[in-house]
C-alpha cells in the first residue's frame, strides 16, 4: 500500500513538472499542415485507469481529452464558474466524439494530450486531439470532438461571438491550411 501511495505521489510530482513545461510546447506543426498553435498538457495514467490487460481503458481517453479542454479554456481565461455576462460562449453541448486508437498506452505513466481547433463553424466548433508519449510524437490515439454553442435558456444553437472567434484564431487549423 505504501509503495502504491509513494508511486502515485511521485507520478503526481512528475505530472506537475510537465504541466509547468507544457507552455513551452504551444506552437508546432499539425501533421503536414502549416504552422498552427495548440494547447498541450501532461497527464498521469494511474493504475485505476488501466483495464485487465494493463492498458489505458478506452473510455479514459475521452476523460484525458475532457481535462485538456478544461485546461485550454482556463489558459484562455474562461475557466471557472459559468457567467453569461463575462463569457456568453461558455454554454455549449457536445455533439460528437470520435477516437481512433492507434497503439496502447501500457501501464502507469505520463502522456501528453494535445488539442487545437480543427474547424470553427457558425454555431459549432470541432477540436482535434492527440494522445502522445512524453518523449516522441508517435500517437497513441487521435480524434475529434464537436461542440455546439447554445442559448442557456432555450438550448437552441446560437452563433459564436466575434470575440470568441478572435481569441481562438491562433489555434484554428482551418485558417492555417
Amino acid at each position: 500500500m505504501k509503495h502504491h501511495q509513494t508511486a502515485r505521489a511521485k507520478a503526481t510530482h512528475v505530472t506537475q513538472f510537465h504541466r509547468r513545461r507544457a507552455s513551452q510546447f504551444t506552437e508546432r506543426v499539425l501533421g503536414s499542415r502549416a504552422m498552427a498553435r495548440f494547447h498541450e498538457t501532461y497527464m498521469g495514467v494511474y493504475f485505476d485507469d488501466l483495464d485487465a490487460f494493463q492498458i489505458l481503458h478506452n473510455a479514459r481517453y475521452l476523460l484525458l481529452f475532457e481535462r485538456t479542454i478544461g485546461s485550454f479554456w482556463k489558459h484562455l481565461g474562461w475557466g471557472g464558474v459559468l457567467d453569461a455576462q463575462k463569457n456568453p460562449d461558455q454554454f455549449h453541448l457536445v455533439r460528437a466524439n470520435s477516437v481512433e486508437y492507434l497503439r496502447p498506452v501500457i501501464g502507469v505513466c505520463d502522456v501528453r494530450v494535445r488539442v487545437w481547433v480543427e474547424k470553427l463553424g457558425r454555431t459549432s466548433l470541432t477540436f482535434g486531439f492527440r494522445v502522445l508519449p512524453t518523449d516522441e510524437d508517435n500517437d497513441y490515439a487521435k480524434g475529434t470532438r464537436t461542440i455546439v454553442r447554445v442559448d442557456p435558456t432555450t438550448q437552441r444553437p446560437v452563433p459564436w461571438t466575434d470575440g470568441f472567434r478572435e481569441v481562438l484564431a491562433p489555434y484554428r487549423a482551418d485558417l492555417n491550411s
